[in-house]
């Protein structure tokens, strides 16, 4: 089975994993906001932030290691992928441990950590230790997931996921109309993900029975240095992301209050349903690139990076024109009023958004590539940045303030990141790139001063109908102007291409 065909299989079972699993979350939130307080939806949301920061323990040893494994997996050379994954297993032990101790010395300055969090120090304390608990023990499983992935059979741990939170998801909603105890809710989470790691760790012992032999041949000691050496650059990438990425809901819980970190947490999540769908297929082509990397020439490598970016473009550009005219609107349908955030903080978080687009297929290419040590300062040098910045403005201008240090942070990769993979991986001048994200970005500012205008008219009286027929317009009006603009190019032909032989062979399936 061909690249494609992985990644199309990848994307299917992605995006039926993530329509179920998006519905019953809204459900689950909605459910939660009408039975439990606003604090509680803070202090869940700023746990889930605090281990994401634990998790920088992991420090890019998986990315590492999945990069690692691309050749042995297309040689099919199971002894090395043994040797690989022992490296892998001991190495993920460890990191437990490490997060295991630093979570518990963290345990002390919760109460500093959590401004107005409306229950007392003891149950902060207990919920914080039942989400350290579920982090540490995924580290026991997670490792063995890489080989799946370096095959190019992401689908395997999407369905797994999308049944897990499919279960954990109804039973939390019957435990919250009943109970109305977030211990309960918390606690039903962590059994049900538990029972799913003993599954996993069974099912992929019986999936790859090799992997559970006791004649594994210990990597030389070159093969150990390229891994350390991509990871001890993968260092300063993950601190620096972590500080970047998973410190905005602890800001906002110290400084301002922790219930407000909910209500962004509600746009989090309105966002996060429509990008996931769009990073699924980011995802699924990420192992595609390490095997065409593995195989093809630099001018093919090149050919299918412009068309990867365009579409990231197009859809990413899509997505916020969307949110721009539709989110808020959106959040006061849904939960009212009362949960409505400043429009300057929205629009910050939305221009970061479309940014992180154009991230997203950098670091994934980069990612594949093994693309690491070239740039492993960069991430540090953005995490501080964001730090100084969001620390400094929200005490001048409050939540806005936090967001305008997180698009200044994310701009300095997308002028740095361009320049290491076109001169690396491409061996060319990065001017065409900037040239092209020029007039993506034109194009899409355009969309969304024109939807914005629309919306300020349309939907002056808020009302469903008005709202279902704003999305028609604004989802042809952006794509209308985009292959107004850009349907001639080389990129455009290339995924219609894609699109009309696909379609074309199912009809012949069809047909026989």
């Amino acid at each position: 089975m061909g690249r494609v065909r992985f990644a199309e299989k990848n994307i299917l079972f992605g995006y039926l994993g993530q329509a179920a699993t998006m519905l019953m979350s809204f459900v689950l939130r909605t459910i939660f906001i009408q039975n439990l307080s606003e604090q509680l939806l803070g202090i869940n949301s700023t746990y889930s932030n605090v281990l994401s920061i634990l998790s920088m323990a992991e420090l890019g040893i998986g990315t590492a290691l999945n990069f690692a494994l691309y050749k042995p997996v297309a040689e099919e050379d199971r002894e090395k992928i043994k040797s690989y994954m022992q490296m892998y297993r001991k190495a993920y032990t460890a990191i437990a441990l490490v997060v295991a101790c630093i979570g518990l010395v963290l345990v002390p300055f919760l109460p500093r950590l959590v401004k107005n969090p409306g229950v007392s120090d003891t149950q902060l304390t207990l919920y914080y230790l039942i989400f350290l608990f579920n982090t540490v023990s995924t580290y026991f499983v997670s490792y063995k997931y890489s080989l799946c992935n370096a095959e190019q059979k992401n689908y395997i741990q999407t369905n797994i996921n999308t049944v897990t939170k499919l279960i954990t998801t109804g039973l939390q909603i019957l435990v919250v109309v009943v109970t109305k105890n977030f211990l309960f809710y918390l606690l039903t989470d962590m059994f049900v993900q538990l029972a799913q790691k003993i599954f996993v760790s069974w099912y992929l012992d019986r999936l790859y029975p090799y992997l559970r032999e006791k004649n594994v041949t210990p990597l030389t000691k070159e093969e150990h240095a390229e891994v350390w050496s991509k990871t001890r650059a993968l260092v300063l990438h993950k601190v620096g992301d972590v500080a970047r990425l998973q410190t905005d809901s602890l800001i906002i819980s110290s400084f301002i209050q922790v219930s407000v970190a909910g209500m962004v947490d509600n746009y989090t999540m309105v966002i996060n349903a429509v990008t996931n769908f769009v990073n699924i297929i980011f995802n699924s082509v990420i192992s595609g690139f390490g095997n065409l990397i593995a195989t093809e020439t630099r001018q093919r490598q090149y050919e299918l990076f412009k068309v990867y970016r365009f579409f990231a473009s197009w859809i990413y550009g899509f997505a916020v024109t969307g949110f721009f005219a539709l989110l808020t609107p959106l959040i006061q349908i849904w939960l009212g009023n009362d949960w409505v955030l400043p429009e300057a903080a929205v629009a910050l978080i939305l221009i970061d958004l479309y940014f992180k687009g154009e991230r997203t297929v950098l670091s994934n290419y980069k990612t594949a590539a093994g693309v690491f040590e070239q740039d492993k300062w960069l991430a540090l040098i953005q995490g501080g940045v964001n730090l100084v910045l969001s620390i400094w403005l929200v005490q001048k201008i409050g939540l806005a303030g936090i967001y305008v240090g997180t698009v200044v942070s994310g701009l300095i990769a997308n002028v740095t990141k361009p320049i290491i993979i076109y001169r690396d991986c491409f061996d060319r001048s990065p001017l065409d790139y900037f040239g092209d994200s020029a007039k993506y970005t034109a194009v899409t500012a355009a969309c969304i001063l024109a939807c914005r205008f629309l919306a300020m008219r349309m939907l002056g009286t808020l009302t469903i109908p008005r709202f279902l027929v704003m999305v028609v317009i604004a989802t042809l009006l952006y794509n209308g102007v985009f292959l107004l603009f850009f349907g001639r190019g080389q990129e455009t032909r290339y995924l219609f291409g894609i699109a009309r032989r696909r379609l074309s062979r199912r009809k012949n399936r069809h047909d026989e």
